[in-house]
């Protein structure tokens, strides 16, 4: 069982909650804790085992907490996601494969598309696959896709290279709930054509950054983060296939950690414990 708490700090709250975890008669597998004092504020993941019912614990927890925590029992860890794509193959490979073999973490309950060109790779996976072209200005498409999505009831949306910017209504649906893989290590190269503006530049690295999407165009809590050496000899489509492996590693190392409850957001921050 992952119990996740997240409230202000205060004195003895490690000692407050590891013994009402003896007394509830759960045993502490593994504990990490943060502290940011700066916003005075106490993050924290504990794994247990034994036997409790998920309702009882949260009410004993958050009587022991400060006011406003936020408090999470997770007795069944493994999510249940909806992925966004567009043309790019590599991410809905990778997530689809992991799904398939039963590493993912989550179960893919649907992809949905606003083109048709990955329909077949989702049919070979046995995955149901919704073909949704967007519109001009984007709104109705949107709405289909809401629907869609709250049809599916998932825990997260993952998009695996959805090349459309979501509205701020879209976005306020599945606040913290929405997971993107951006082709650059932000916030350098923000926006379209991250590769070409760093060939134009000149640089010797170059990432990729999963976060999750606010109303900011890439400017959302950050999950997580790789980078590779380039050099002279690369062109702009040499980085372009350079960056698919790296895209491709990290969303899935961004996928583990918040599938295993490994990533609290707070602000346009995230604490991560890996």
């Amino acid at each position: 069982m992952i119990v996740i708490i997240q409230c202000r700090d205060q004195i003895g709250l490690v000692a407050d909650i590891s013994r009402l975890m003896a007394d509830t008669g759960l045993n502490i597998v593994s504990m990490r804790e943060h502290v940011d004092n700066a916003e005075a504020m106490f993050f924290m993941r504990l794994d247990v085992d034994g036997r409790s019912d998920e309702f009882s614990l949260t009410t004993e927890l958050l009587k022991i907490l400060p006011e406003g925590a936020d408090v999470h029992v997770n007795p069944v860890p493994d999510k249940r996601i909806v992925v966004m794509v567009t043309k790019e193959y590599h991410c809905l490979a990778d997530i689809l494969i992991r799904n398939n073999f039963g590493t993912l973490g989550a179960s893919v309950a649907c992809v949905i598309g606003n083109h048709s060109l990955l329909q077949k790779i989702c049919e070979r996976f046995e995955i149901p696959f919704h073909l949704v072209p967007y519109e001009d200005s984007g709104r109705n498409s949107e709405m289909e896709i809401i629907q869609l999505i709250g049809s599916y009831d998932p825990d997260y949306v993952v998009l695996a290279k959805f090349m459309r910017i979501l509205s701020p209504d879209f976005v306020a649906h599945f606040p913290n709930k929405i997971i993107n893989i951006h082709h650059s290590f932000l916030p350098a190269f923000a926006g379209a054509n991250p590769y070409k503006q760093a060939f134009q530049r000149g640089v010797k690295l170059i990432g990729a950054t999963a976060h999750f999407v606010t109303d900011d165009l890439d400017e959302g809590p950050i999950i997580a983060q790789q980078i590779i050496p380039v050099n002279h000899s690369f062109t702009a489509v040499d980085m372009v296939k350079s960056g698919k492996e790296i895209e491709t590693a990290v969303l899935a190392k961004a996928l583990r950690l918040v599938f295993s409850d490994r990533v609290f957001v707070q602000g346009n921050k995230t604490v991560v414990f890996e």
